[in-house]
């Protein structure tokens, strides 16, 4: 008779792990060194910047929530409107991602549905792709369009095809003056009539400096849930 205790432990199949476990797994085989913080959440670092991922379980799916927190240097622009407009931009503009500032950091988010059988990897990777495009764009748009608005040159970043122009924020428009915005009826301010310019396209991320370097700096703390 066969001794119990040698035969091999498997592990439990998919749809009785946990969503957690399975983010580690996926992380570890990506290669980016997943840790669990003092919350919970599982950290992991990707192209130097540390991000988490936060797991709501559900009755029927489980939402994987991929996020990052950055201190805003002080180089950057100090207006809390320019801001959070580029905060704006990055909501309109890209895909899946949510963007705010909280307690003075610059905090992106991407939420994602994952079924209970489901390989989180490749939403990890999309997630994290977005992320970090996310903050570029950010770090940009804020720089440039503040210059632009005070009459001084963008300074658009290395490598921006020529003859590119710094668009207005997307919460204004193209061609449309920051007075004539419209309210939540669709009427403008100045003549009360419906605004039919329909919404402003997004503007293409460009190529720019590893956010962290000079835009925003390191983690707030030890990472977690913005409080």
């Amino acid at each position: 008779m066969t001794d119990p205790t040698s035969l091999p432990n498997f592990p439990p199949p998919p749809q009785e792990r946990p969503l957690t476990g399975r983010v580690l797994d996926a992380l570890v085989d990506l290669q980016m060194q997943p840790n669990l913080d003092n919350e919970g959440d599982v950290a992991f670092v990707v192209q130097d910047q540390k991000l988490f991922v936060k797991v709501v379980a559900g009755e029927q799916f489980d939402i994987m929530r991929v996020f990052g927190q950055w201190v805003i240097a002080d180089s950057m622009p100090q207006d809390l409107q320019t801001r959070l407009n580029g905060c704006n931009d990055i909501t309109l503009g890209v895909n899946l991602v949510k963007s705010g500032i909280a307690n003075g950091n610059l905090v992106l988010a991407v939420e994602q549905i994952i079924t209970r059988q489901e390989n989180p990897r490749a939403k990890l990777q999309i997630a994290t792709g977005l992320i970090l495009q996310a903050l570029r764009l950010w770090h940009n748009n804020v720089q440039a369009k503040s210059r632009a608005e005070a009459g001084l040159d963008p300074q658009l970043p290395e490598g921006t095809p020529e003859g590119t122009q710094v668009g207005p924020w997307l919460s204004v428009g193209p061609g449309r003056r920051p007075a004539d915005q419209t309210d939540a009826t669709g009427a403008t301010a100045e003549t009360g009539e419906p605004d039919e310019g329909g919404a402003p396209a997004p503007e293409a991320p460009t190529d720019g400096p590893a956010q962290g370097q000079g835009g925003v700096e390191g983690q707030p703390g030890e990472g977690g849930e913005p409080r």
